[in-house]
């Protein structure tokens, strides 16, 4: 059952017309995290990062935005609801079975619901799942594009959890290679990496705007190509 959580938080847009107070609402829609999923955690973390826990805990580092290029609400839920890959992702297979999944997911009309607990772990970024936490935003495919609703979501969402965790980074998927050769960074497989776009450049820049009082550290440059 669905969960209404209101959070003491509003913030103040004046980005796109007159200045205009948002309150917001999380809402509890929690994807399927049974003993089974919580043991394919466990496998992932020790088998990709060397990490031998007795829960699958992280601590949040990080925030890491993402699109799930699926148009619909529903549609982004159920892929992120199993517990297992299922098999069409062949891309990602070889390195587990753990279903991917997200922490919150952000509709179309800015409403947000949160997946799971913010400090359990969750597959959706290589290399760093054990320090970040992972926002996804319903759509990001030509019929399906995100909106401005999204980016003020997004900017809010980024508010409540900085001022909640220490927080150093916050990045687009699509710059998650950047860490590579960082403290942070654990992923064993050198071999296993998969380019993405998400979120686009256009609305990292808009949140990132929007949230640049919290003086999150610049992220990693790429790594040169040149010999």
């Amino acid at each position: 059952m669905k969960k209404l959580v209101l959070i003491s938080l509003v913030i103040l847009f004046t980005s796109c017309g007159p200045s205009r107070e948002v309150a917001y609402f999380i809402i509890d829609k929690p994807i399927n995290f049974n003993e089974e999923r919580r043991e394919l955690s466990l496998d992932y973390m020790e088998e990709r990062y060397d990490l031998r826990k007795k829960t699958p805990k992280i601590t949040p580092k990080m925030i890491v935005l993402h699109w799930t290029a699926i148009p619909t609400l529903e549609a982004s839920f159920k892929a992120f609801d199993p517990v297992k890959l299922p098999g069409a992702r062949a891309d990602i297979q070889k390195a587990g079975a753990l279903n991917v999944s997200a922490h919150f997911l952000v509709h179309r009309n800015g409403e947000i619901y949160r997946l799971m607990p913010e400090k359990l772990m969750a597959r959706h970024v290589i290399g760093l799942n054990h320090v970040a936490i992972g926002i996804e935003n319903v759509g990001g495919t030509e019929e399906a594009p995100l909106t401005q609703a999204q980016v003020d979501a997004n900017i809010w969402l980024v508010n409540y959890l900085a001022n909640k965790y220490n927080i150093d980074y916050l990045i687009g998927h699509y710059e998650y290679t950047n860490f590579e050769n960082h403290p942070l960074w654990k992923e064993k497989d050198s071999g296993y990496r998969t380019q993405k776009t998400d979120p686009g450049v256009d609305f990292m820049n808009a949140v990132r705007h929007a949230t640049k009082n919290f003086n999150f550290k610049p992220v990693p440059k790429p790594k040169s190509t040149v010999k």
